[in-house]
C-alpha cells in the first residue's frame, strides 16, 4: 500500500471473512491465489482518529482478531487492550493512516464506525497486492517463511 499509495501507513488489516482458503507449503500459483482471496475487494486508505480506531479495533476483538501489519494489542473481554502502534501507545486523539479493504472501509462486517470516513482509491486489488508481493519474492530468490510474532494476545 505504501508503494501504490505513495504515503506513509501506520497500520493495515485484513479480515477473515476475505480469506476464502490457505496455501500448503510449496508453489504458489495465481490460482491458489484467486480461491484464498475470491473477492474484488479494493485496498483503500482511511485517516482514523484513535478514538475511531479503538472503535475498530473492539470490533475486531470481539471476533478474536484479523491479520493485522504495524500494531500490538491485547485481547481481553472482547475489548482490544493495551494498544501499540508503531511501538507507540494508541493516542485517542491522533490520526492514522490505516490501509484497509474498501469492503471493511464499506462498514462490511459490521465496521459502522469506518463508513462515511474518506478513502484514498487507487482501484488497487488486494489479490494483486499479493500475486506483486509473492512475484516479487520469488525474483529475489526468498520464500514465504510463516511465524508467530504475538501481534495479538489474549489477557483473559
Amino acid at each position: 500500500a505504501e508503494k501504490k499509495f505513495d504515503r506513509k501507513v501506520d497500520i493495515a488489516f485484513v479480515n477473515y471473512g476475505g480469506i476464502r482458503y490457505y496455501i500448503p507449503k510449496g508453489e504458489i500459483t495465481i490460482e491458489k491465489i484467486f480461491e484464498l482471496m475470491p473477492f474484488d475487494n479494493l485496498i483503500v486508505l482511511q485517516e482514523l482518529s484513535g478514538k475511531v480506531l479503538q472503535q475498530f479495533l473492539d470490533k475486531m476483538a470481539e471476533r478474536d482478531g484479523w491479520p493485522i501489519s504495524g500494531l500490538r494489542m491485547a485481547i481481553k473481554n472482547k475489548k482490544a487492550i493495551n494498544v501499540f502502534i508503531n511501538d507507540k501507545p494508541l493516542d485517542e486523539n491522533a490520526a492514522y493512516i490505516v490501509a484497509n479493504t474498501d469492503y471493511i472501509a464499506n462498514g462490511g462486517d459490521d465496521c459502522e464506525m469506518l463508513r462515511g470516513i474518506k478513502q484514498i482509491n487507487k482501484g488497487y486489488l488486494f489479490r494483486d497486492a499479493l500475486i506483486e508481493y509473492i512475484i516479487s519474492l520469488n525474483k529475489q530468490g526468498k520464500t514465504i517463511d510463516t511465524k508467530t510474532d504475538n501481534r495479538i494476545v489474549y489477557a483473559n
